[in-house]
């Protein structure tokens, strides 16, 4: 590996590309990372953190309310300041940056603030012009939004402008039915915005099992989301006054003050030279990799969403990580992807693993189904009429628990524990077995009958 400068060169510093090159520097690699952004990547500085963020504060706004029920004394109305919260948001994605890059020094990985770009099997092109060789290449340069081709697209916005708004839209239009869409139409909707979501189908959240999506639907709508199903854009124009105007067909026309597209994400591989070492690219823009990572190019491998394979931030982390055991710790590892849980922080939020209940029955047939469909008793004494739905999807069988959905406050803290129990492949009469710890909303899962 002495003829090369790196035994591995990794483009892009998200959350695979830093993972892959913490550990593979641990395990004695001569590494370099060039980030043209910021040290973090999509999760940190653009998604899933300050995203989370953002859910937080406006939680609050049914918080405070239901606060007024258990003795607090809150003043009505309640006044909310969104470049507080914009700018707090934005200082912690800066600490991180910060926290990223203090973790590649101290493991002796060479940062470089630059594009960059593959220009042969071993070879890498900065934006300075300076060139640098590898044993290998580690391609980690995420997704990008998608927004597509018509008349006034670019008056569209993505999530990636979400956390730089300089004020806080009256009147927000929602394109797409995905995690992303949904959860943003729970945060502008509590912040006080007047929310429409549209989609080209009339299915929302199309992954997640039928009963746990309808309630989120059923309780959005109650909320005051408007969603209008079968309907696309046709064309946005600017008014006079700044806001847009959008024609949509099978709907009649509205102004609103943002148009935001959620209608999912694009492998970043273009103008990345990868057909310079003859990488395959696939029909949507990812390369093409094996169990292991590793590229149509013996000596360039790619993690993360740029391969499109389960784009969750988890997902990129743990290919990072075998990827630096399969090259530089004699450890071949694949990553295993069965089972994966998932969440949408909607408002309530929801959260799955294993199969849906119609999964389940196209590939096992016989199965039971137990549900508790429930309020929570904070909901209770709060007056607020919105109820949990927690569904065990088993085996007839065998008894075995192939799919768990949930719906209500907490629910993705809640499934992270219960999802050890899905991947250990346990039966419900192991969840029978076990004391229910009362009161909480968890005990309903050692209760389903």
């Amino acid at each position: 590996m002495a003829d090369y400068d790196y035994d591995l060169f990794v483009i892009g510093a998200g959350s695979g590309g830093v993972r892959a090159s913490r550990v593979s520097a641990a395990h004695g690699a001569r590494v370099a990372i060039a980030e043209e952004h910021k040290v973090g990547g999509t999760c940190v500085i653009r998604g899933c953190v300050p995203k989370k963020l953002l859910v937080y504060g406006a939680h609050f706004a049914e918080d405070l309310k239901d606060a007024r029920r258990f003795g607090w004394d809150v003043p009505e109305p309640c006044k909310f300041d969104w470049p507080t919260l914009r700018d707090n948001v934005l200082a912690e994605v800066e600490r991180l940056n910060g926290a990223y890059t203090d973790t590649l020094e101290s493991h002796d990985v060479e940062i470089l603030h630059e594009r960059a770009t593959v220009t042969g099997p071993h070879e890498v092109k900065l934006a300075s012009g300076e060139t640098k060789t590898a044993k290998y290449i580690l391609i980690a340069t995420g997704a990008w939004p998608h927004v597509p081709e018509f008349p006034g697209s670019e008056h569209a916005s993505t999530s990636n402008e979400m956390f730089h708004l300089e004020t806080l839209p009256e009147r927000v239009l929602i394109v797409g039915a995905g995690y992303i869409a949904n959860e943003f139409a729970g945060i502008f909707h509590e912040f006080g915005s007047q929310v429409t979501l549209i989609n080209r189908s009339d299915v929302i959240l199309r992954q997640y099992d039928q009963s746990i999506r309808d309630r989120l639907l059923q309780i959005s709508m109650t909320k005051g989301i408007d969603f209008r199903f079968h309907c696309e854009i046709e064309k946005i124009a600017r008014n006079d006054d700044g806001s847009l105007h959008v024609e949509t067909s099978g709907h009649s026309p509205m102004d609103v003050d943002l148009v935001l597209f959620a209608t999912g994400r694009v492998p970043h591989t273009q103008q990345l030279g990868l057909e310079t070492a003859e990488v395959e690219i696939d029909e949507k823009g990812a390369i093409v990799v094996d169990e292991y990572s590793k590229s149509s190019c013996d000596s360039i491998y790619a993690v993360g969403d740029v391969t499109n394979r389960v784009q969750l931030t988890p997902v990129a982390i743990r290919e990072g990580q075998a990827v630096a055991d399969t090259l530089f710790d004699d450890n071949p590892t694949a990553v295993d992807y069965d089972c994966i849980p998932s969440a949408v922080f909607s408002h309530p939020p929801m959260a799955g693993v294993g199969m849906t209940e119609g999964e389940a029955r196209n590939r096992l047939g016989s199965i039971k189904v137990y549900t508790s469909d429930f309020r929570a008793m904070k909901n209770v004494l709060a007056e607020r009429n919105e109820r949990a739905l927690y569904k065990m999807i088993c085996d007839a069988e065998t008894d075995e628990i192939v799919g768990l959905h949930m719906i209500g406050p907490e629910a993705p803290e809640i499934l992270q524990a219960a999802a050890v129990a899905v991947k250990a492949r346990l039966k419900k009469s192991d969840f029978d077995n076990v004391v229910a710890l009362h009161p909480t909303m968890a005990e309903e899962l050692v209760l389903l009958r």
